[in-house]
């Protein structure tokens, strides 16, 4: 069984291109878990539209989650959706991008040889024209802990995982650790991680992107240092 991981947040614009790209992929006994953080757009009508079984509803409130980090919140609804999958097979998926054709046929077969997998993905603008045809090439794509633990080149939305690296991941640490960084640490110091060097994505960049993969950071010298003492904090209780 296949669980496709989704956080959503007032993602009505683009989120059904997701769905469909991800449905077209998934068989009848797969799911799609969806951790809503309290949307205020039309996002909830829009999942009960679809009125299919696969695509089960979480509701997740962080208004209670007092903290600086800007991805925190997203981190711990992420963490919401993978608390309740029930596949063998986990996917995760951002609301906003698209899945290519062979996706999941490419990512289950990769996972044959590993416990988790990250495919390339395509750099796209808001109408999903390319921008750059390869991330891994423009970031240097590495899974090694700690060379990610300085500059971080993982990408969550391109990860495929077994269901042994979510139930070591869980929980997550409660702050400054994004969830996509967290997840290819511990597969990299307890599993086996491969990449898979062909676009299976169509990764959307817009003005309200949370990350900044791909482009300069925007954060500031003592935020970067704080989030990387933070970061190997983690990692070495991991060893």
């Amino acid at each position: 069984m296949i669980s496709v991981c989704i956080a959503t947040y007032n993602g009505e614009k683009y989120l059904r291109q997701q769905l469909d790209s991800i449905l077209a992929q998934i068989g009848k006994d797969d799911e799609i878990v969806i951790s809503d953080d309290c949307s205020t757009d039309g996002t909830l009508e829009l999942l009960q539209s679809y009125h299919d079984e696969r695509i089960r509803i979480l509701h997740h409130d962080s208004t209670g989650i007092k903290t600086s980090f800007p991805l925190d919140k997203p981190t711990h609804n992420f963490e919401n959706a993978l608390m309740h999958a029930k596949g063998d097979i986990i996917f995760l998926a951002d609301q906003d991008d698209m899945w290519l054709p062979g996706k999941v046929s490419k990512m289950t077969q990769a996972l044959e040889n590993a416990d988790m997998a990250m495919h390339d993905c395509i750099i796209a603008d808001t109408e999903l024209a390319p921008l750059a045809p390869s991330y891994f090439d423009v970031v240097k794509v590495t899974t090694s802990a700690w060379r990610n633990a300085a500059k971080c080149t993982l990408l969550g939305c391109c990860m495929a995982m077994r269901r042994s690296v979510v139930e070591k991941a869980l929980p997550f640490p409660k702050t400054k650790v994004g969830h996509d960084l967290w997840l290819g640490m511990v597969a990299d110091t307890k599993f086996r991680f491969t990449l898979v060097r062909e676009p299976l994505l169509l990764y959307r960049k817009h003005v309200k992107s949370m990350t900044t993969a791909g482009t300069k950071s925007k954060y500031g010298l003592w935020f970067k240092i704080s989030y990387r003492l933070t970061i190997l904090r983690h990692l070495f209780k991991l060893l």
